[in-house]
This record gives C-alpha cells, structure tokens and sequence, in this order.
C-alpha cells in the first residue's frame, strides 16, 4: 500500500469501527449512507466496476464487502491513498502539499465539484482543540497547496474529502498523519456545555447525538442576545458540521438539513458509536467565517449541560483558516 506517509509517535492506534454520513444536494440536505470500505490494504487497491445500482463495486468473484468503517481512519481506500508531501510542519504557519494518489500511483487531478470545491480539507489537533478547515489550491499536475496555522508541536490529522470525477464513484474520506516536531504538552479536551462562544457570538446546540440513530442536532446563532438571522451562504450552505470521534479521530461529516438563514441551522447526524466528540460548526456572517466547537458525548442531549463553553477562536484552539483565500 502506497500510504505516502509515516505514522507519527503522536499517532494514536485506529482500531475501532465507526459509520460515517455525508449530505449532498443542493447545498442542503439529509445525510446519505457512506461508501462501503475494502478489505484491509490489498482490497483497497483492486479495480472497481459500477454496479446495477450505479454504485462501484467489487470485480465478479470478490468476496462480500466488510462491514462499513470509519470515515478518515485509512490513509488508502477505494484505490485511493492520500499522499503527505509535509508530513512534519513547523509549529506555527506553515504550507502544507500533498496529493490523491490513484492505484498506479498516480496524482489524480479531476475531482467532482461539491459544496463549491473539489477537495475539502480538514487538519484537526490529537486532542482535538485545534481544528482547520483550508481550501488547498491545485497544481496541473495534481499536488494541493494550502498554508495552515498549528499553534503547538504535537500529533496532528489532515482528512481530505472528496469526490473522484469518474463515472459510479463515491465520496471518499480519507486521513494521513501530521507530526509537528517539539515538545508535545497535549491539552485536557474542552467540558461537555450547550454553549459556545467565538468572537461575541453564541452559538447553542440543541438535540441527541444517538448511537446508530439518525436525529436532529440543532445550533442557535446569537450575538448580544439577539438572533442572527441573516447568516451568509458559505460553501453553498448556511452551516458545516464535522464531527470527530475522540480517541480515533473518526470523521463524521454532515451539511444542514433545508432552512432558512438563522438563527437555526439543523442538522441530521447519526453517531456510529457511544463516546465523546467534538463537534467544529463553521458558519458565515459579515463576510467572515466563524468556527463554533462543542464537546458532546452521544446519547446526551446537547442542550442538557450547563457549564459555560470555552471560547474558540480562529487562530488557538478550533478555528477557520482559508489558507491564504479571502471569504466572500
């Protein structure tokens, strides 16, 4: 297997198995099933063909698909392999490039449009305080390119999710370890509370996050008391939701169910698992993005603790970083 990538002395092991849901239509929508994982490495690599349902598939003899596992915990998948070229960045601002490697290792340079980008880019700290969301800008020959801020040396992992631009494929998630050198002083994960607050906004999540049940998570956008109800369209949507499981890093990423612009944005997720997550809402107003985090454990509602949140900004702990690109 091509992984493009050492696996870092930060790196906890990925072990678990973990469902993953991703919205597609019309900017919004309900989440959809994700794709169905290989079989270990060598699977990942075999040729695919398109199924009845226009979905790939295994070639004729293969044996039946293993269960589904999580999103972002395999460097290679559907003959896919994310290829770190930066794998140890410098602390503070740094460029990252890397690329999606194809099963004859080559750089794959055409990638389906989604949620107006063709890769979106995620880089997210081991204790899960640091989170980036980058838009990388693609060469000719189809390396990325994005400049990232990580504030502190530690274990760090950079998920791309995308969708190849060939006919029957499906959305892939894939993740690559990060290894930012010095001395690693991991933070304690942020207390579970129904509040967030990031430059003088209140964001209130409300809803369950239920194991192996779809519900509604909905976040409340505020500012001085009062509703925000003229968010901006960011991405083609009023809101982005990641969640990363803690431990593994699994990666849950869903986009909002159909509304209108705020104060509410709703979303439909499903936690594969029982556990702790932290969840990372980007949202727009006044033509700036705005990161949000909540740490939520599934099967409690999110609006039952009462704790104030931690402040998120956009350059120490959960924060938005365009890599350069200027917000709309």
């Amino acid at each position: 297997m091509n992984t493009g990538v050492k696996i870092t002395a930060f790196a906890a092991a990925l072990a678990a198995t973990f469902g993953t849901a991703y919205g597609v239509g019309k900017g919004v929508g309900p989440v959809e099933e994700p794709a169905k994982a290989e079989h270990g490495e060598h699977a990942a690599q075999e040729p695919r063909k398109e199924g009845a349902d226009g979905h790939a598939g295994h070639e004729e003899g293969a044996t039946a698909a293993a269960p589904d596992l999580p999103g972002g915990l395999q460097v290679s998948q559907d003959g896919y392999t994310l290829a770190l070229e930066t794998p140890t960045p410098a602390v503070g601002r740094s460029t990252l490039r890397f690329s999606v490697k194809d099963a004859s290792g080559r750089k794959v340079t055409a990638f389906t449009t989604e949620h107006g980008k063709e890769l979106h880019f995620i880089v997210a700290s081991r204790d899960l305080n640091t989170f980036r969301h980058l838009h990388p800008v693609k060469a000719a020959d189809g390396t990325w390119t994005v400049d990232a801020d990580l504030p502190a040396a530690g274990g760090y992992k950079a998920f791309a999710d995308f969708k190849p631009a060939v006919k029957g494929a499906r959305g892939v998630t894939l993740g690559a370890d990060l290894s930012v050198p010095g001395a690693y002083a991991p933070k304690p994960l942020p207390a579970v509370a129904p509040t967030a607050t990031v430059d003088g906004y209140q964001v209130r999540l409300g809803g369950v996050l239920d194991p192996g049940k779809a519900g509604e998570l909905r976040l409340t956008v505020t500012r001085a008391g009062k509703p925000v109800t003229d968010l901006e369209p960011y991405l083609g949507a009023y809101g982005h939701l990641v969640a990363l499981r803690d431990g593994d890093l699994a990666y849950l990423h869903v986009h909002p169910n159909e509304g209108g612009p705020g104060p509410d944005v709703s979303f439909t997720a499903t936690a594969p698992s029982a556990g702790t997550y932290r969840l990372f809402l980007d949202f727009q107003h006044e033509g700036k993005v705005r990161t949000a985090a909540f740490t939520v454990k599934a099967g409690v509602t999110g609006a039952a603790p009462a704790a104030p949140a931690p402040a998120a900004s956009g350059t120490g702990g959960a924060g938005h970083d365009a890599g350069g690109h200027a917000h709309r």
